[in-house]
């Protein structure tokens, strides 16, 4: 694949956002104790770098549209490195709670910024791979990033890491600054006609596909940990394995999701990643009683799920290829409203039921995924149908 190397130094900027993203989850005791304040006060620090990578993000890169995409890059990730030092030095609670805000938007546009580039470094029939690619990055951050994150933590302190990470996103910069050519649209794209994008009813369904499936999965995945305790006899330790080997199954998933898209077609792999995704969820409850299961039924279920990922993003691109950035940035959107939408149902779940209940909660969001799918894609034959015609 040509520029591969740039790919995976695309990659690793998305990996270094996403783990600054979600490191709090593995330090937030250790936050609030030093901030002085609550647990939950603690925990706004996930919910407002998500809403800013979901809301602002998109805001700015629709009015960023016209800009190159190499200089957009670059002076996002500058911007998000630099925060990484102010988090070092703010003093209190609501100046670290601004700088996650400028955190959550530089690196929600680097991201999806991230992605556009990719796919036009490469290939037309490679785009699924490169996309890929990039998402091994953002999967991996959210179960490879925060243990690691939070063990040196341990050692340096939580505000410590912050620097390292951000001294560390130097080295991406740098490569992006000499090797990525100047990107631009070759005629302008004026707001009008990139919302218009939003007029699409396969769009629109592609976007709620997009926000179930993932709340399906963040509904078990985000209280995984007490999950395993409450199904199996496993220790701590135990489970940080498992969450490691979790962590390379997303990886490797996003890869074959990657490879799949551009084989078989992003229609076929989105649609035997939800039906993976909703069987393994159904065998989550026939697998308390044996720990061996339980761990195979968890693997496949991160492949099922990451492998969804690089497809959606591709069909997104092959519908709207002039104004990919905006596709991918609402895309972008709903994954982390459908993190919100998954963690919020498992915390009422558990709050008043039972933790072993969640996999079914997920399963329902799961399965509405699927039957938008079935529709989008039915939709789509249709109308191809009619144009042979």
């Amino acid at each position: 694949m040509k520029n591969n190397t740039l790919i995976y130094i695309l990659a690793l900027a998305v990996f270094l956002i996403g783990t600054i993203e979600y490191i709090i989850t593995g330090i937030i005791e250790m936050i609030a104790v030093d901030l002085g304040v609550s647990t939950s006060k603690a925990g706004l620090l996930v919910t407002v770098f998500a809403l800013a990578a979901a809301i602002v993000a998109p805001i700015l890169i629709a009015l960023t549209i016209n800009v190159d995409r190499k200089k957009l890059l670059v002076i996002t990730l500058g911007i998000f490195i630099g925060s990484n030092g102010l988090m070092f030095i703010s003093p209190t609670y609501e100046t670290v709670l601004l700088v996650r805000i400028v955190q959550g938007a530089s690196g929600g546009i680097a991201t999806v910024v991230a992605m556009a580039v990719a796919t036009r470094l490469v290939e037309k029939e490679r785009r699924g791979r490169a996309i890929g690619i990039i998402l091994m990055g953002l999967s991996s951050s959210l179960v490879l990033g925060v243990p690691i994150g939070t063990f040196f933590s341990e050692i340096v302190g939580w505000r410590v890491l912050f620097i390292l990470i951000g001294l560390i996103s130097i080295y991406p910069l740098l490569v992006i600054h000499k090797k990525v050519p100047v990107i631009k649209e070759e005629e302008a794209v004026t707001l009008g006609m990139q919302l218009s994008i939003l007029k699409d009813s396969r769009i629109v369904l592609a976007l709620a596909i997009t926000l179930f499936y993932i709340g399906g999965y963040s509904t078990l995945f985000t209280y995984i940990t007490p999950f395993l305790q409450a199904t199996s006899s496993l220790s701590i330790a135990e489970i940080s394995g498992v969450l490691f080997l979790s962590g390379i199954c997303s990886f490797v998933g996003s890869r074959i999701g990657g490879q799949l898209a551009d084989t078989k077609g992003s229609t076929f792999t989105i649609s035997l990643g939800l039906l993976l995704q909703g069987a393994t969820l159904i065998l989550f409850a026939l697998s308390c009683d044996n720990v061996l299961f339980l761990i195979v039924v968890l693997m496949i279920f991160m492949l099922a799920t990451w492998s969804i990922s690089p497809a959606q993003q591709l069909y997104l691109v092959t519908l709207v290829p002039r104004n990919s950035d905006i596709a991918l940035s609402v895309n972008t959107s709903f994954i982390q409203f459908g993190f919100a939408l998954g963690s919020g149902v498992g915390g009422v779940v558990i709050s008043r039921t039972s933790i072993l209940y969640i996999n079914w909660f997920g399963l329902g969001a799961v399965c509405i995924a699927l039957l938008l799918a079935i529709s989008l894609f039915t939709k789509m034959n249709n109308t191809m149908g009619i144009k042979e015609k």
